[in-house]
């Protein structure tokens, strides 16, 4: 007893050793991954400060060499001033909502339903038209860019909000991709436990699929908003009048008038333009990120 006592006691000894030596070692790779994250994150974070930094100096200390980070006064009134003072930023911002979020709603709903096909439906030829429409996502944007132009030109939506919208009503392929990889992770045992108990396929899809999908749904959303509110070349093709400009050809207006010469008031409405995706993200950035890597798993 008193031999198999002394051979337990240093094995004991030497596992708790073990563990000690893995703690260690994960703390030395969790600090190494902190400091690379912190470096890679600097050039991207960097610029964002510089800006909101401008925001807040005179026009003198835009231009100062040195430059200098803390601005001395703090120059509050130029987000007031930049809505208002050379072009009328708060009739952009809503410009962009009005065309943000009814496109952001559609391309999420019409591609919800596509992927809903793709990911529960079995038919023959299934995966040969969701190859197909995968495929799309190669085609870059400047080859479809004047034949779309020319139809809706002879529809005579230019100068609306029309050719931005309306496209977005037919899914978009890569929220389809996405969608349906989320939506195949809902266990078939409960569609079929809906249909048993009389629901259709409307029914099915929404008050299983949609729900079950939230996640997916809500980082879809974001991602497609993000991509709305920040669209530049869309607007600059259709939309002629300035009254229908969003925010984003409102900012290069910005510039056009007298932003060269105004670099603080320039900045304050870009730090504007930024909120509303910060402010979204931000709010449901735990559900987005659960529901892209939820996605990326499936």
């Amino acid at each position: 007893m008193s031999m198999q006592s002394s051979d337990i006691l240093p094995a004991k000894q030497a596992r708790s050793r073990n563990r000690l030596g893995k703690k260690q070692q994960q703390r030395i790779w969790n600090t190494v991954t902190f400091i690379v994250l912190c470096g890679v994150v600097v050039p991207f974070v960097l610029p964002f400060l510089w800006m909101l930094s401008t925001s807040f100096k005179t026009l003198d200390q835009t231009v100062r060499f040195p430059p200098e980070w803390l601005p001395s006064p703090w120059m509050w009134e130029n987000y007031p001033l930049s809505l208002t003072e050379i072009v009328p930023l708060y009739r952009y911002f809503w410009n962009s909502i009005v065309y943000s979020v009814p496109a952001t709603c559609f391309a999420v709903f019409s591609s919800a339903i596509v992927a809903y096909g793709f990911a529960k439906f079995r038919a023959r030829g299934r995966q040969a038209m969701f190859m197909i429409v995968l495929s799309t996502l190669l085609i870059p944007y400047p080859v479809v860019m004047i034949p779309q132009f020319i139809l809706f030109q002879r529809l005579g939506w230019i100068d609306t909000y029309l050719p931005l919208i309306v496209p977005n009503l037919f899914a978009s392929p890569f929220l389809i991709f996405m969608l349906r990889q989320f939506m195949q992770g809902v266990p078939s045992e409960i569609l079929d436990a809906a249909r048993i108990d009389g629901a259709g396929v409307i029914g099915t899809f929404w008050r299983i699929i949609l729900p079950l999908s939230k996640l997916g749904l809500i980082a879809a959303s974001i991602l497609t908003f993000s991509a709305n509110w920040n669209d530049y070349l869309g607007p600059l093709l259709y939309i002629n009048s300035r009254d229908l400009f969003t925010l984003q050809i409102g900012l290069t207006s910005f510039v056009a008038h007298r932003g060269t010469s105004h670099w603080e008031l320039l900045m304050a409405a870009s730090v504007l333009a930024t909120l509303p995706v910060l402010i979204i993200f931000f709010v449901a950035q735990k559900a987005m990120m659960q529901g892209i890597v939820v996605t990326g798993l499936k």
